[in-house]
């Protein structure tokens, strides 16, 4: 094939916790996306790993729906925005744990039963009985094929400018891996 420009538009994937048990129970009470996957945990508890924007506002979604919420932040602080975490806050089925992490996906063969967790201020760890967890820690850009092609930053993201050019004339990038 012969083009004079080429756009790459390749997304971006969930970024994974990379702890036992995430693998084998995706979809079995380990998920990714809480609008779509959230109705199946009505009147349940879950868990929801990550303390930023998208894990604020999932925390804040799921909340409406399930039985309890318990948020887990590795940092000791949430980095999502100030009103975010103050409407998180106010809800009386979330409870916020930081400085920790998620170390294990507890499941009984064929679901998630719960998590473990090590504190990271205290060095002790922890397990929460729950039913499920949603991995809100960002994306990953598919650009593992285009290693040595086009620029990428230290984030695996496409350099690009702010016309989405790239580093190799003709070659553009849009979406999620620039």
């Amino acid at each position: 094939l012969k083009a004079r420009t080429l756009i790459l538009t390749t997304g971006a994937r969930w970024r994974q916790m990379g702890v036992p048990g995430e693998d084998q129970y995706r979809n079995k009470g380990v998920a990714y996306c809480p609008h779509c996957d959230g109705p199946f945990y009505r009147g349940k508890r879950v868990a929801v790993i990550g303390g930023g924007n998208s894990g604020v506002e999932a925390a804040i979604d799921l909340a409406g729906i399930v039985a309890h919420v318990t948020l887990i932040e590795f940092d000791s602080q949430l980095r999502a925005d100030a009103v975010l975490q103050r409407k998180l806050s106010s809800l009386s089925n979330v409870t916020i744990i930081k400085s920790a992490l998620t170390t294990e996906v507890i499941c009984n063969g064929e679901k998630v039963t719960g998590l473990v967790y090590q504190d990271r201020a205290a060095n002790t760890t922890h397990t929460i009985e729950l039913d499920g967890i949603f991995v809100q820690i960002g994306l990953v850009p598919n650009t593992e094929s285009l290693q040595g092609t086009v620029k990428l930053t230290a984030r695996g993201e496409i350099d690009i400018c702010d016309r989405g050019e790239t580093s190799v004339p003709g070659i553009f990038a849009a979406g999620e891996i620039g």
